[in-house]
Order: structure tokens, then sequence, then C-alpha cells
């Protein structure tokens, strides 16, 4: 079987359809309610979205809204801080793909990777990756916490662990996604994994040169005035 090639699409050449297809859409307010989560399946598989993103909890509930028609469902381990033990972001991962998740973007554990513990960073990756296979792990960076320097580690830790994404940001963080961290990230990985960038996306302007960078996912709540904004 050939290895997947990550790179994204020239932005030139994104129809809303394409882009659609490249956006993660997403709600992750602790405060949202049920009709939003309503909501937000229904706008997917108008869309078609890549996938609907949300908390654990809200998974069997959207998983049951989107059975059949092809949207996937992507969760949050480690969420916000990254900061738990191994053995519970593997049980989060567990109990996500039980109940319908196959998608699961992990937050690092950037204390862990600024102390140095590169065996412990790898290792945490690495057992989410085994929890959730054979489905998609992305690894969310939080670059906002990192230096040049710890993005380029965090990006081979990945790769080494198996993961099939690095991602920018969770959106709790100082600031989300910039041009500069993709840009980064993509050179450091190749096409060897995807680059989602995430947190802070509100417009086609700023989703386009996230691409341009590139992105070849995007995570953002706005991903219907996106498509709006592409259409018009």
């Amino acid at each position: 079987m050939p290895t997947p090639s990550y790179l994204p699409p020239h932005p030139e050449s994104l129809t809303p359809a394409t882009l659609a297809g490249l956006i993660d859409h997403t709600l992750l307010k602790p405060e949202a309610v049920a009709s939003q989560f309503e909501q937000l399946c229904r706008e997917a598989a108008t869309y078609r979205f890549a996938s609907v993103c949300v908390n654990p909890s809200w998974v069997r509930f959207c998983a049951a809204r989107l059975s059949g028609s092809g949207i996937p469902v992507c969760t949050v381990v480690g969420f916000p801080l990254g900061a738990i033990q191994t053995e519970s972001k593997v049980e989060e991962t567990n109990r996500a793909i039980a109940e319908g998740a196959t998608e699961i973007d992990m937050v690092l554990h950037a204390g862990w990777l600024k102390s140095g513990y590169q065996d412990q960073v790898l290792n945490d990756i690495a057992s989410v990756v085994r929890a959730a296979a054979p489905h998609t792990v992305k690894v969310i960076l939080e670059t906002c916490l990192l230096s040049e320097e710890e993005k380029i580690t965090a990006c081979a830790l990945s790769r080494a662990a198996g993961a099939r994404f690095v991602k920018t940001s969770t959106g709790f963080g100082k600031t989300g996604a910039t041009v500069a961290d993709v840009a980064l990230m993509r050179r450091c990985i190749g096409d060897a994994l995807g680059v989602k960038a995430s947190g802070g996306i509100r417009d086609l302007k700023t989703a386009l040169a996230m691409i341009g960078a590139g992105a070849n996912r995007i995570g953002a709540s706005a991903s219907i005035d996106i498509i709006t904004a592409m259409k018009s």
C-alpha cells in the first residue's frame, strides 16, 4: 500500500465543496447544549465537512445523529491542558472509540516536552495511537507554549509515535494558529503527516492563508461563515 501524502491543495484550486472537506466543524464550548450539537451535525451533513469535533461527552450523541452520513466524529483527549497521566488519555481514547469517534485530537504534554522528557512524550502519543488504531490521531502541540526548537521536537516525536497529524492549538491557549507555525510544522514533517490549523480561524482569508502555508485540515467553529464567504 502506498504511503499517503498529506500535502494540502493549492488555495486557488479550492471550491466551496473541497474546502468544506478540509474543515473539522467544531463545537468545544463547555456550556454548549444539545440543540447546538443537533445543529452542528445537521450542518456537517449538509455541507460535507471533514468531521464534527466535540468534547468526549457528546461523542455518542453526535455519532447517533451522523450515523449513515459518512461524516466522522472527532473528539479531544487530555483536553485542553494535556497534563494528565498517559493511562487517563488511553482510557479517554478507548471510551471515545467505543462510543463512535473515529478521529482523536490529543493534547501534547507540554510540561514533559519542556522538561526534556522526550521518552515520556513519545510514549504518551504512541499509547494513544495504539488505543485509537486504526483510527486517526492528531497531536495538539499548543504552539503558543513552545519555542521553535520545541515545536520541531514535538513534530518529530509525533511522527515517530505514529500520529497522522500535528495540530497547532486547542483554541483555549493564549493564541491560536499562525501562518508561521503552520509553515514550520509543514517543513518539519514534509508530506508524511497532516497539519491541522486550529484556533482563531474565523474567516475565509485566514483559512486560505493557513492552507497556503501547509495546512490540510482546518479546525473552526465559524465553518459556515467561511464556506458562505467562498460561495459569494
